[in-house]
């Protein structure tokens, strides 16, 4: 029986055993059929109801992702102030991650208004697609309920119990509010996933779209899991981008030195949060996509090598934006530190090797080309360029991309140290043989692809990643143990950075809040006409692919206004802050917190 067949030529099965779609198991109806939905659309002058959905959808995802990440960058930062030895420091990353969590918690109103908004839209615009939905998820529904208010009163406990509980003694009762409330946070993102993956990926209902009542099929669709760990570490990059964001614009608006160091260092903290998240980035995405081709092979076709692919090239090309602009930063923030200046021709080399992994990277396998064109080249791939658009060699340059990373921050680590411990020589020798032999590997796997089938080529991708998990986690740990006992050079001089490393957080910041709106463009895109894959079509006027300049630009205008509402919910906090600070007039006036970091307690 084919999935989306005419409704007529479908036998009734009410009251009766059916089976799943996917997980071919048996199940009795209950719910209502996908395909006796009676598809009604409302329409508005001048309203398209693709754009309006696209538009608020995007910024529901935007602010959902950042209330997910401010959270745990309060709990990290609460934790590492808690387990510093030096008051000082307790008090600035205790500090910092109040300050962050107020700024969450503004969010989470702004984020719940747009889930009010986005419910709102659905069910006027596209009321039968909801019907089903709603009936379909019925027995979700007052779990997404009950997680969402938890989840609400959790983080203000959390924040509003911060005085209160911030002796040693009770520091670890207030650290578990805050292991609650990101608890909460992350079974919400699970459950919103599941709504998004089973869109492009049905199970738990059967070929006719009935739910079986097995629950755990109906979220554990096939692109479930990979759809997790994909949108989890988007999320924690889009929090620490805009706090990176905010930190570079208060560095240049700052009007003493105390002002620059400090948000200069704001800035170092979360760019390598944002690279933490964004070396399994790459992973995460080929776990995904993998999904997508396991699930239905054309549709990966689709959105890797047909109407959507050169999305995926401008995908790319962010991508390597980002690397690129990560790795320039370090450079530049060896202008902090004392000696480094004698790493830079090291730095230039391996931004030159970036910049070859990148053009290998972006090239696509097929290039836009009249038919005269194809004609005097005699097929359609490039006989040199199409050989570098295959997966596995696009596979060996990122990964290749995030060993170079991890190297340029190893010698950022060194730049005002000097090894004293009695097997430096060995030591040196052994790090430089890891990544000498593990790029090597990387290297060797992405050619050896070009001689196998490409049912077998896309096995490649396990090893590749192994290799680079070895080199990034062994490097890291081994040159750990090398600074043991290092003499320092000199501290660290925050706020001496060049600006160019400031603009280089604009830019990484930038890129990724751009990327991040285009994969959720290409992930629901995927779908063409359905609203449900191959269950439930979607018959009105707005359901062509629109053209991928006009996507761009969407993606573009979403990506504008969440920054400007992000900054706007930054203003906010400092504004409630100085409120609270006229109140209390006659205390000593604090130090600069980012107003993610607005000025409370970092005296």
């Amino acid at each position: 029986m084919a999935l989306g067949a005419d409704p007529k030529s479908l036998p009734s099965n009410d009251g009766q055993p059916t089976q799943d779609i996917f997980y071919q198991t048996q199940g009795s109806i209950e719910g209502p059929a996908a395909v006796e939905i009676i598809q009604t659309y409302s329409s508005y002058p001048l309203v398209n109801n693709r754009l309006i959905v696209w538009f608020v959808t995007q910024q529901h995802t935007y602010f959902g992702g950042f209330v997910l990440a401010l959270p745990l960058f309060s709990l990290l930062l609460e934790f590492l102030g808690f387990t510093r030895k030096h008051q000082a420091s307790q008090q600035k990353f205790d500090g910092l991650a109040r300050d962050i969590l107020r700024v969450a918690l503004l969010s989470m109103s702004i984020t719940a208004l747009l889930g009010s908004l986005m419910l709102v839209t659905f069910v006027t615009l596209y009321p039968g697609f909801m019907s089903y939905m709603g009936a379909t998820f019925k027995p979700v529904m007052p779990v997404y309920a009950t997680v969402f208010v938890s989840e609400a009163f959790l983080l203000t406990l959390y924040y509003y119990t911060w005085n209160f509980l911030k002796t040693p003694a009770t520091k670890w009762v207030h650290m578990t509010l805050g292991i609650l409330s990101n608890g909460t946070g992350v079974i919400l993102l699970l459950l919103a996933n599941s709504w998004a993956s089973f869109m492009m990926a049905p199970s738990g209902v059967d070929a006719q779209g009935h739910f079986l009542g097995n629950v755990w099929h109906l979220l554990h669709s096939p692109l479930w899991n990979p759809l997790n760990a994909h949108r989890f570490l988007a999320d924690i990059m889009s929090g620490g981008a805009v706090v990176v964001a905010y930190a570079a614009y208060r560095f240049f608006m700052a009007k003493t030195s105390e002002d620059r160091a400090y948000y200069d260092w704001v800035g170092h903290v979360f760019i390598v949060v944002m690279v933490c998240a964004l070396l399994p980035m790459p992973l995460a995405g080929y776990w995904l996509m993998r999904a997508v081709f396991e699930f239905r092979q054309h549709m990966g076709i689709t959105m890797m090598g047909g109407m959507l692919s050169w999305l995926f090239v401008l995908q790319a090309i962010m991508v390597g934006v980002l690397f690129l602009g990560i790795n320039y930063y370090i450079w530049q923030s060896l202008a902090r530190l004392q000696g480094g200046e004698r790493y830079h021709p090291y730095f230039k080399a391996i931004l030159f090797a970036l910049m070859v992994c990148f053009l290998v990277w972006f090239t696509p396998h097929t290039i836009a080309m009249s038919a005269s064109e194809m004609k005097a080249m005699g097929a359609a791939q490039h006989p040199v360029i199409g050989q570098f658009g295959v997966m596995s060699a696009k596979n060996g340059a990122i990964n290749v991309m995030i060993c170079l990373t991890a190297l340029s921050y190893i010698l950022y680590r060194r730049a005002n140290r000097v090894v004293t411990v009695q097997w430096a020589s060995a030591g040196n020798a052994l790090l430089l043989l890891l990544f000498f032999m593990g790029i090597a590997n990387i290297v060797w796997l992405a050619i050896y692809g070009f001689y196998i089938p490409a049912n077998v080529r896309v096995g490649l991708s396990t090893p590749q990643g192994m290799t680079t998990a070895t080199v990034v986690v062994g490097g890291l740990l081994l040159n750990r143990l090398l600074l043991r006992g290092a003499e320092m050079t000199g501290p660290v001089q925050w706020g001496r950075i060049t600006p160019r490393g400031i603009v280089a957080l604009f830019v990484v910041a930038a890129a990724f809040s751009w990327v991040m709106g285009l994969m959720g463009y290409i992930r629901s895109a995927g779908r063409l006409e359905w609203h449900i894959s191959e269950l439930m079509p979607d018959r009105s006027s707005w359901a062509f692919t629109p053209s991928l300049g006009f996507a761009a630009k969407m993606v573009t205008v979403n990506m504008i206004v969440f920054w400007l509402s992000v900054f706007f919910v930054f203003w906010l906090s400092r504004w409630d802050q100085r409120v609270v600070e006229r109140r209390t007039a006659g205390l000593a006036r604090p130090s600069p917190v980012v107003q993610v970091l607005s000025e409370e307690e970092s005296t």
